[in-house]
């Protein structure tokens, strides 16, 4: 069974490091750099067709098909999460399950939905990240890596930041950060797995809640990881968790979910 691992905004798919050796003997690990990221092939990137998730929709569902891949077991870090659910509306028979870690459909605060920003703060990020890229980088690593997190893996964010293509990136972040998906989440057929981390500022777990409301088929887990990136940070309970969740019968979905213990 393919396990195709779709890294988050402003990472790569060495960010899966730590988790990838715990999958090899059971599935057929598939890793790839989003356009702009890593070694991807710049060439290939379209102002167009990159201006939205749709496109990065589509670069996944072109992968799929270039590798001949069926019941893949898609995980989604980020925005990567929601570029997962609409590949899975597009092609459902394509994907046997969708494991979305730190998903999130709006960043948008918008009136009771409450997706952690702001419209003013992420144009104000999106400023930022205009007039001095690498500024914007620092800012936003320790955000994402979570302040109980060790400092290593935070500067590890920021580089792989700064390693990015910063055109690619600014649109990228456009398409991620102020985008509303909301409406399609009821169309996601694929049985789901929500990774809910504990202080995630990206995304809060009100917003974990909120799909698991409203996704047909799915399971919302609430992770003692601290942060938006266990895989980084919490590789252990990353893998327990992605395992546990792959050896259940689709019977047992979805679950009652859960409440944090503290």
């Amino acid at each position: 069974m393919p396990l195709l691992l779709a890294h988050g905004f402003g990472c790569d798919q060495a960010m899966w490091r730590r988790i990838v050796p715990a999958f090899t003997d059971d599935y057929k690990v598939v890793l790839f750099d989003h356009i702009g990221a890593g070694r991807s092939d710049l060439s290939a990137y379209s102002a167009e067709r990159h201006a939205s998730l749709d496109g990065y929709a589509s670069d996944v569902l072109e992968i799929c098909a270039a590798l001949d891949l069926q019941d893949v077991v898609f995980v989604g870090h980020s925005v990567s999460a929601t570029v997962g659910m609409l590949a899975a509306i597009r092609e459902p028979a394509r994907f046997s399950r969708l494991v979305l870690i730190g998903p999130t459909p709006c960043y948008l605060n918008d009136g009771p939905y409450q997706g952690g920003f702001e419209r003013a703060d992420l144009l104000g990020l999106l400023d930022m990240m205009e007039k001095n890229y690498f500024s914007w980088a620092g800012t936003l690593a320790p955000m994402i890596g979570g302040a109980d997190n060790p400092a290593e893996d935070v500067a590890e964010l920021q580089e792989s930041f700064c390693a990015t293509d910063p055109v690619i990136a600014r649109q990228f972040a456009k398409a991620t950060f102020l985008s509303d998906y909301r409406g399609v989440v009821p169309s996601v057929a694929v049985p789901t797995l929500i990774m809910q981390c504990a202080s995630d500022a990206i995304a809060p777990e009100r917003v974990g809640r909120y799909l698991a409301e409203r996704l047909p088929t799915a399971t919302l887990h609430l992770m003692e990881a601290t942060g938006h990136c266990p895989h980084l940070t919490h590789p252990a309970e990353t893998i327990a968790v992605i395992r546990r969740y792959l050896a259940e019968p689709a019977a047992t979905w979805p679950v009652p979910m859960p409440s944090r213990a503290r």
